[in-house]
């Protein structure tokens, strides 16, 4: 538990490197905000840094997020009243136009609590792994195994008690994508905060 503690400092710090030395960055449709928690919880837990959200930047005021009760579209302004704060990212080698129109088709669609691949229902990092192409229409980002353990390989308590509450195994290995894992892709640049 200490590597993951130490891990999750540096990665923070990096991360708040480059997000002080940005200058002056707007947002643009198709970016992405990045939740950082300032208190881990259970997704932070079993994930890379302190990140637990991602949304796409529809326009200067609005999102398109996996939350809640399903897919759906948020004014940035009610970002900005969460705890933590939201990085801004930029996608590389996006067709931004492209990936946002495949989010829209997702509107409406439920939130998977369960985080099951090849379900009807999307969470958040899910949205942005299905949606973003690049100008020939090829996924930016491949699934990766889930990780539901601790630093130790240990699943924690929280997960095996939430799925066996549904009466389902862990996915642990299963084809996913999570927030904190994403935001590390080289596809991925930080840009700054969102203030």
């Amino acid at each position: 538990m200490e590597r993951k503690w130490f891990i999750d400092i540096i990665i923070a710090i990096v991360i708040g490197l480059v997000a002080t030395s940005c200058q002056t960055y707007s947002l643009k449709s198709g970016d992405l905000l990045f939740h950082v928690v300032s208190q881990g919880n259970a997704i932070t837990d079993v994930t890379p840094g302190m990140i637990d959200h991602v949304a796409i930047v529809m326009s200067p005021d609005s999102v398109i997020e996996a939350i809640g009760k399903g897919v759906k579209t948020t004014p940035i302004d009610s970002l900005r009243q969460q705890d933590g704060y939201y990085l801004m990212a930029r996608v590389k080698g996006a067709d931004s136009k492209l990936s946002l129109r495949n989010a829209m088709q997702y509107l409406g669609r439920p939130y998977d609590r369960l985080y099951l691949p090849d379900n009807d229902a999307i969470y958040c990092s899910e949205l942005v792994q299905l949606s973003f192409v690049d100008k020939h229409g090829k996924h930016l980002f491949s699934p990766i195994p889930m990780s539901f353990h601790d630093a130790t390989g240990r699943i924690t308590d929280y997960w095996r008690q939430f799925y066996a509450k549904h009466q389902l195994e862990v996915p642990e290995g299963e084809p996913g994508t999570n927030p904190g894992e994403l935001s590390q892709r080289r596809e991925i640049r930080i840009k700054g905060r969102l203030r």
